[in-house]
């Protein structure tokens, strides 16, 4: 198995790159939130990889962090979720987000990625349930119990913050924090940004 690349960046072509390791050019697929992150072509990049085989081909999927790379393992791990499709939803949202969207619940957020249907939304939250959102607390630092995430949130999304700046403003939040409270926390933090 493949587990990371390091090497010169010839090509950039979402979702694709070209990355010249010893002499041999290696096509790897990344989700766009490494995209985004990729240094210019030219110079060195060091990914971390996952080989998928399959009949018909060999496939590479590289990834920035190992939050992606085992959030990736885990998609691939349910019933119907292929390759691309974990892409898919890599590029559509960040680990944390997935993260909070399982704690949460939220279908809705999840949907909103292109080829995700409400029936493979709810799958995802159920296989998902407990092996990724259960680390959502200790990775982006909410308030403990998702039911205070949650309505703090709704109140953010309820006054036109956008998802982004509301899930920034939510990881500012202590532990044990009142739904009120937390509230105008975050408010303060979005002030200040």
């Amino acid at each position: 198995m493949i587990g990371r690349i390091a090497g010169v960046l010839l090509e950039k072509n979402p979702p694709y790159l070209l990355v010249d390791c010893g002499g041999v050019g290696y096509e790897i697929a990344v989700p766009m939130s490494t995209f985004y992150n990729l240094p210019n072509s030219g110079e060195k990049i060091v990914l971390l990889t996952q080989l998928i085989v399959r009949e018909d081909a060999h496939l590479l999927y590289g990834f920035g962090t190992q939050q992606e790379r085992v959030t990736f393992r885990e998609l691939l791990k349910i019933s119907g979720i292929g390759a691309r499709m974990a892409l898919a939803v890599l590029s559509g949202m960040s680990v944390q987000e997935l993260a909070l969207a399982v704690t949460m619940q939220d279908a809705a957020r999840l949907t909103r990625t292109p080829g995700i249907g409400k029936k493979t939304a709810e799958r995802l939250l159920l296989e998902l349930k407990g092996k990724l959102g259960a680390d959502l607390g200790a990775a982006a630092g909410t308030v403990s119990g998702p039911d205070h995430a949650s309505d703090i949130l709704n109140a953010l999304l309820a006054l036109g913050y956008s998802e982004k700046e509301a899930l920034m403003s939510v990881k500012n939040v202590p532990a044990g924090t009142g739904v009120s409270e937390g509230i105008k926390l975050a408010l303060k933090a979005l002030s200040k940004s």
